[in-house]
């Protein structure tokens, strides 16, 4: 077995492991930093929308031409007066995008440039873009975003609990706010490919979630029955449980992504790949951030909240005391150990951290269920 697959199995066992849940205000600490930075960045920068968006113009320059693409993004600045984004096609033709113009405008602009770039006015193609269509993808974009938050809150909520639904509705708003701010910070231009992105990376973050959130469910069957582990314990051994398969299933999603964004976007120049690159690589990584380090010690958190969940980390707490107190471990099972034949299977790996002793399966055999020693 591989040195990571051996470490996969032992986290699942509980035989090693971090605790992510008893550090959860250090984990919540970085992500409101991250946010208000995001925050902060889109109130002071905005978002650079896309000609979709605003409405514009966009000219095609004929085959081979021998401008470079700096050369041409002066003259279009300077016969336009706005910002130009110029891109080089697979032919050597141009595209000429500049946003916030009329028709008017676009015939000086197109005049100017074929005088600039030595080719007929002719030879260059002009199209105005109307921000309508934008406008009716934005539209579109928000509906399916209430749509899709409400149902996944619906689903969750039937699914697992409430908490569980108000863990990942804010992980998700989480994923979705950091996103944005970078685009705002980067200042990469908003597409309807950045917007397909968005929507995109909901998917992949729900998706951890709730592989973690099944697993805590499983684990957590009939927690009241025993005094060995809180619920944090077990939600922190649901969180290394699949830790190895989360970051496993996000590195292979980045990667290609990683090369659309870097190698397509940055050393190939194919500026086109970058909206919706950047939008899939931060919502991906944030996405695996929040499962584990949000959501699930958000649960926890809540859960320890209800009045039995209370009461039970109080007798937990109080045996762990006593068996200090006595040299005992807290892992080891005296002959006066409060324990129930029908105390969760996957319970004895709750506890972090290596363990001295495996518990023995054989004890408790031959005792009615539910019954006390």
């Amino acid at each position: 077995m591989s040195k990571l697959g051996n470490l996969g199995a032992r986290l699942h066992r509980g035989e090693v492991g971090y605790d992510f849940v008893k550090n959860r205000k250090i984990w919540y600490g970085i992500s409101i930093l991250i946010t208000i930075t995001a925050i902060l960045g889109l109130a002071v920068r905005g978002l650079n929308m896309g000609i979709e968006f605003q409405g514009g113009a966009v000219f095609t320059t004929p085959k081979n031409m021998s401008a470079s693409v700096a050369t041409a993004e002066g003259y279009a600045e300077d016969a336009s007066g706005h910002d130009a984004i110029v891109q080089k096609l697979g032919d050597g033709s141009l595209r000429i995008q500049i946003a916030g113009i009329d028709t008017a405008k676009s015939d000086e602009i197109k005049d100017q440039l074929a005088q600039d770039l030595k080719v007929g006015a002719e030879q260059i193609n002009a199209d105005l873009v109307g921000p309508s269509w934008g406008d009716q993808i934005a539209d579109k974009a928000w509906q399916g975003l209430g749509i899709f938050l409400v149902l996944v809150v619906i689903y969750l909520a039937i699914a697992f609990e409430w908490r569980m639904a108000l863990a990942a509705f804010v992980a998700l708003i989480h994923d979705i706010t950091i996103t944005v701010g970078i685009y705002a910070l980067v200042g990469f231009e908003v597409t309807p490919g950045t917007v397909i992105g968005l929507l995109t990376i909901l998917g992949y973050s729900l998706y951890d979630t709730v592989v973690v959130f099944d697993s805590l469910k499983e684990q957590t069957k009939d927690i009241t029955k025993q005094t060995r582990w809180t619920y944090s314990d077990v939600a922190n051994r649901s969180i290394n449980s699949t830790l190895v398969r989360s970051v496993n299933t996000t590195v292979v999603a980045l990667l290609p992504v990683a090369g659309l964004l870097f190698i397509g976007g940055g050393v190939l120049g194919a500026g086109m790949l970058n909206d919706i690159s950047l939008s899939l690589f931060v919502g991906l990584a944030a996405g695996a951030y929040s499962s584990i380090f949000i959501a699930t010690p958000l649960v926890a958190d809540l859960k320890e909240r209800e009045p039995q969940m209370k009461a039970l980390k109080k007798r937990v707490l109080a045996k762990r005391a006593q068996a200090a107190a006595s040299g005992v471990s807290p892992d080891a099972e005296p002959a006066g150990d409060e324990r129930y034949d029908d105390e969760p299977e996957d319970a004895a790996a709750a506890v972090v951290g290596p363990r001295n002793q495996p518990a023995s399966r054989s004890r408790g055999r031959g005792r009615p269920s539910g019954k006390r020693r």
